[in-house]
Formats: structure tokens, C-alpha cells, sequence
């Protein structure tokens, strides 16, 4: 299967900047997948009359920390920049620096406040990977995790322009799931960024109940497959947990035939990654998953999907192809191509702070 079958067209301007004047306010495209059928709502809290009693939503709840710290080499006064990416043990992370290919093991860096002042925090660089990623060890009187969330910015996308300078403390609000609890991710799951706890307590006072997984979403989920086909491409690796309660209640649902709806598709790739592990029932537990769904997989454990509007030949474009049609290809690519033109020909808003999309209905036949 060729990358480039999943490669579309996107004007500039139909990239958001910025969110939503309110997290609901985003648009909502649904797709039935047994039709082919499309239709636009203004509002994504009208994915409501969409879902029924005895639905379960399942949620990311990783919290993206602030991951990008400035720093200075002391000897040349050269200006740095690292995105935190994994913590190994405490003060001891894989990072990547930019520009990073002259850091060597032994550089030493100094971490600037958001005024641009050297601090009293410092790194020590232990060893370099063949990704590209650099091992530092942390240094100093401050309080680690205290001093990224004073002086860390949020790692926006690279698509989204600041001009005026680093990310808004509206970025860093925004740029965040309203149930986002376990540090981890560098970038949002951005699915859940069109809820409120207002919407998810009206969902549940209908008998639409929620549960959550955990998958801290790495610096990977932006990267372009860069393989010719998508059988060459080599997946990125992400941490994830799931509970005994999610476990249960996803469990209960199959088994009682109601409909398992994700959020996202990170929320996908934990539950199929523990599905496919376990014949198809959910066990608790953490762990690392390398899992790559694309056409023409099937996906087992997800009878409805809420994502948004992917980029071009991504890996998430294929995972919503491959659930459009499961074990059809070309047909899921096809379905999710010509919903893309449609939204680019209705000015949907692409990508993280963008709009949103219900892919829901009976799977397309082979």
C-alpha cells in the first residue's frame, strides 16, 4: 500500500491557528460508513442526537506537560532548544534538541526562564540515540517538575505560527484535555479537546457512560510516513495503561452488545493493542505499543470514532481509513478522502485545534 494514496491537498488557510471561541463551538462532520453519507452540524455538542443510551466513550486522560525548554550553552553563549520526550528516572529524560547535531556527550546547558535569564537549572548531556534524541541529566536547587511548569512552553505543533512570540497561557489551556490528569504526553489528544464537563455530564445523566485509558502521545505523531509504502514504515513507540474499571465496563459492553465509542485515535490504539493481545477482551496493565493500523486491518474493538481532521499520508489517516472500511482498501481511503474534500469545500478548520468528525454506522462491505 502506497503512502502516497493517502496524500490530499489542504490550503493554508484552512489549517487552525487558533481554537474554537469555545471548546463546543468546533463543527462536527459526520460520516455514516454504511452509505457513504455525509452530514453537517455547526455545533460538535450536536454529536448528542448521535449517541444513545448504553453507549461507552472511551477517553485519553494524559495531560501534555510543558515540554519545550530554552537553554545556553555557557561555553558559546549558543542558544538551544529541547522538547522533553521521556523521563527514564527522575531528572534523567530523552529529549531532543534543536539545533542537536553538535551537542555532543559532556555539553552543558543552562535552562533560561521565560524572560530569557539564565536560571540555576542545568543539563548534562549523558549520550545521543540514532533517532536523533539526546539523554540529559537534570541538575540544581529547584524543584524539577516545579520549574517546567514555571518555565516550559507548551509544545504546539509545528504547523501552528506564534509570531508574537512563545505560546499564550490561553495555549496552554486549551492545548489541554478538561479531563487530562497523568503527566506524560507532548502532544495533545486532540479529540478531547472539543468536550466539556458540562457536555460529559449531560451524556452521562442520558446512560452514555465514559471511562478513560492513558497513551502519552509522543513527538512521533507528527512525523510524515517517510516509506514509500506503509509496510516499510517503522511506527513510533508510546507508553500506555489501562485500568480494571475500563476493562470491566468495556468487557460488559461488548458482552451486552452496546457500542464502544473513541475518542480519538489514540484511544483506538490502546484498546486494539490490548484487544489483539488478549482474543479480543480487555486485561488492565501498562505497557509500549508500536501498533500501526492501516488499511486493510480490521479494527475489533470500536464500533464508533470521534477524531479529527488528520494530515496529509499519516498515520492517522490511515487508522480513520482503515476503520472506515475495515478489510477494504481502497474503499476506507476512498470514503475518508472524498469527507476531507468535503469539509475543505465546507471551510472546516484542519488539524489539532480544528474541527471535528463522527465516523459512526455499520462498517462498508468488502
Amino acid at each position: 500500500m502506497l503512502t502516497g494514496e493517502f496524500d490530499y491537498v489542504l490550503p493554508a488557510d484552512r489549517i487552525a491557528q487558533t481554537p474554537a471561541p469555545e471548546r463546543t463551538a468546533s463543527r462536527l462532520l459526520v460520516i455514516d460508513r454504511s452509505t457513504g453519507e455525509f452530514r453537517h452540524h455547526p455545533q460538535f455538542t450536536e454529536v448528542e442526537q448521535y449517541l444513545q443510551p448504553g453507549d461507552l466513550l472511551i477517553l485519553n486522560d494524559s495531560r501534555v506537560i510543558p515540554a519545550r525548554l530554552r537553554a545556553r550553552k555557557p561555553d558559546t553563549q549558543g542558544a538551544v532548544e529541547m522538547l522533553l520526550l521521556e523521563e527514564n528516572e527522575p531528572l534523567d529524560w530523552w529529549v531532543m534538541l534543536r539545533p542537536g547535531k553538535r551537542v555532543r556527550p559532556g555539553t552543558r546547558l543552562v535552562i533560561l526562564n521565560p524572560q530569557g535569564e539564565l536560571t540555576s537549572l542545568e543539563a548534562n548531556v549523558l549520550e545521543k540515540n540514532e533517532e536523533g534524541g539526546c539523554r540529559l541529566r537534570f541538575s540544581g536547587p529547584v524543584e524539577f517538575r516545579k520549574a517546567v511548569e514555571e518555565w516550559g512552553e507548551t509544545p504546539l505543533p509545528p504547523y501552528m505560527e506564534r509570531k508574537g512570540g512563545p505560546p499564550s497561557a490561553e495555549d496552554r489551556v486549551r492545548y489541554q484535555t478538561v479531563y487530562a490528569r497523568h503527566d506524560g504526553s507532548v502532544a495533545a489528544p486532540t479529540a478531547g479537546l472539543h468536550f466539556t464537563t458540562d457536555l460529559l455530564e449531560s451524556l452521562s445523566r442520558r446512560g452514555i457512560e465514559h471511562r478513560f485509558v492513558t497513551l502519552h502521545v509522543g513527538h512521533g505523531t507528527f512525523a510524515p510516513v517517510k516509506a514509500a509504502t506503509a509496510e516499510e514504515h517503522v511506527m513510533h513507540e508510546e507508553r500506555f495503561s489501562i485500568s480494571e474499571e475500563t476493562c470491566e465496563a468495556v468487557n460488559r459492553a461488548r458482552a451486552e452488545g452496546r457500542r464502544i465509542v473513541a475518542v480519538g485515535t489514540t484511544s483506538v490504539r490502546v484498546l486494539e493493542t490490548v484487544g489483539r493481545a488478549n482474543g479480543g477482551r480487555l486485561v488492565p496493565g501498562s505497557g509500549r505499543t508500536r501498533i500501526f493500523i492501516h488499511p486493510p486491518q480490521t479494527i475489533q474493538m470500536v464500533d464508533a470514532l470521534i477524531t479529527n481532521f488528520h494530515l496529509p499520508c499519516s498515520t492517522l489517516l490511515m487508522l480513520v481509513s482503515a476503520f472506515a472500511a475495515p478489510g477494504c482498501h481502497p474503499k476506507g481511503r476512498d470514503l475518508m478522502l472524498r469527507a476531507y474534500q468535503e469539509a475543505i469545500d465546507h471551510q472546516y478548520r484542519f488539524f489539532s485545534f480544528g474541527d471535528a468528525m463522527l465516523i459512526t454506522g455499520k462498517p462498508l462491505q468488502a
